[in-house]
């Protein structure tokens, strides 16, 4: 093992969005920083590389934003997709801090465009970065190592030194021990890990799809479970989507994500539909449809559409599967043709025309099919039809450390850890218990990663 360096002020496990926030504050108040990042630089980032947007709370439009957020709203749609299930207190906090949060994260380089357009509706809630994640990365990057940061790849921390609930060094690679006065873990979930969503999952966890990195093994979350840092969640809540079932197992990213739910059918591979298509604006309700996925026979699905809606969204990765009837299309998907059949003259049938309209909760909708399509319900009739095959993506998961306000760790026996803070996914679900809205997990990392840097850096001039 190699000698000791002089002690740090603040040593940072993890290269994301959260991580990166929280070097740049708390070198800003002062402290010497130290940025260890468990991938090579060309992967560094985590799930920050994949991202769009960022959900921040604000008073008025902006040259990017088309309107108000109010906090108040924020909390309304953050409660109606976690059905209560939040900590409240962190929750307010993370709304309130997200609104200074924009202008901030402008100051430390990252550039903003208009936001995007067909099925997400964000122009108003929705901060949308240019040049997407990976620029908005390379800024904080940018910035960090210009203030002094320093930063390591490569440099997964293998064990932490903590006694007495304060933390005193880690074992970085499994070779180096870095000593430092607080230590902030940003290091992400654990959703790259089968073998730990397997524990929660069983076996549908093998044809479940990793939409980020594949860094993220929950090393660093586990490490502190063991140490005795208290935790909370579900194993098994987490923000899953649904994502083209041709996509890579790990980093696949926004480009294998569907957002055609909302203009067709979708069923599973009995040709049988199972949930309402329809029920909300879809940044509000994609995020459910991993779940629902993940539930099918086989963890697989199929959307199913017709030729005028085959430009009403922003394409995948993927071209759809195409046909000239619907039974062609069923064996081309390897469904039962007389149950889609079926299911699609079912569907027809049941739809009541309206004047459709994918911006607002329009009247399109059906009546007396089970489950319902309550809006955006149009007639599946105009060939060619086309379908993709969708599995559950995981994005992120949400068991992970119990924090206090001022994402500072907390005892499993109770009591607050004296040096340790975390930021990001790794502490996200004190905020998310369930559900997702689209942008919120970068709000959860840039807030509570400037709040864990600027937390550390008190604590280390004793303030």
């Amino acid at each position: 093992m190699t000698a000791m360096a002089e002690e740090l002020d603040i040593l940072v496990v993890g290269g994301g969005n959260a991580a990166l926030c929280a070097a740049i504050a708390a070198r800003r108040a002062g402290a010497s920083v130290r940025v260890v990042e468990a991938a090579p630089e060309f992967y560094r980032g985590g799930n920050t590389r994949h991202t769009r947007n960022m959900r921040c709370a604000h008073d008025s439009a902006t040259d990017h934003l088309t309107g108000p957020y109010t906090e108040a709203e924020f909390w309304d749609d953050l409660l109606r997709v976690t059905e209560g299930e939040t900590n409240e207190d962190l929750a307010r906090l993370m709304i309130a801090q997200s609104k200074p949060m924009l202008g901030w994260i402008a100051e430390q380089g990252v550039r903003f465009q208009p936001s995007l357009g067909g099925t997400l509706s964000l122009g108003r809630t929705n901060s949308f970065f240019l040049g997407g994640g990976r620029a908005m990365l390379n800024a904080l990057y940018r910035t960090a190592e210009g203030l002094g940061v320093e930063l390591r790849y490569d440099a997964p921390a293998t064990a932490f030194a903590i006694d007495g609930g304060r933390f005193h060094a880690a074992t970085i690679g499994g070779v180096e021990t870095v000593r430092a006065k607080a230590m902030v873990a940003a290091a992400g979930g654990f959703e790259a890990n089968f073998d730990w969503l397997k524990e929660g999952w069983g076996a549908a966890a093998d044809n479940f799809l990793i939409r980020g990195t594949p860094y993220n093994r929950g090393d660093v979350l586990r490490l502190l479970m063991d140490a005795g840092m208290a935790t909370l969640g579900d194993p098994t809540q987490c923000h899953a989507v649904a994502i083209d079932a041709r996509a890579p197992r790990f980093d696949g990213g926004i480009i294998t994500r569907l957002d055609c739910v909302v203009f067709g059918i979708v069923v599973n591979r009995e040709a049988r539909r199972f949930h309402d298509e329809g029920e909300d604006f879809w940044p509000k309700r994609y995020a459910i449809w991993g779940r629902l996925v993940a539930a099918q026979p086989g963890q697989i699905a199929y959307i199913v559409f017709d030729a005028p809606c085959l430009h009403m969204f922003m394409p995948s990765l993927y071209p759809p599967i195409a046909a000239a009837s619907i039974t062609e299309l069923a064996q081309k998907l390897e469904l039962p043709a007389e149950a889609l059949q079926q299911t699609v003259a079912d569907f027809n049938a049941a739809v009541r025309p309206g004047r459709f309209d994918h911006t607002e909760l329009d009247d399109c909708r059906t009546e007396g099919l089970s489950p319902p399509k309550s809006h955006w319900a149009r007639r599946i009739e105009t060939p060619p039809f086309y379908a993709y095959p969708v599995r559950p993506g995981i994005t992120f998961t949400y068991l992970g450390l119990k924090v206090d306000a001022d994402a500072r760790l907390q005892r499993a026996g109770g009591g607050a850890v004296e040096n340790i803070f975390a930021a990001g996914e790794i502490m996200a679900g004190n905020v998310l218990g369930r559900g997702y809205a689209a942008g919120i997990g970068m709000t959860i990392g840039s807030v509570f990663g400037k709040i864990a840097g600027e937390a550390a850096a008190r604590h280390v001039h004793g303030r």
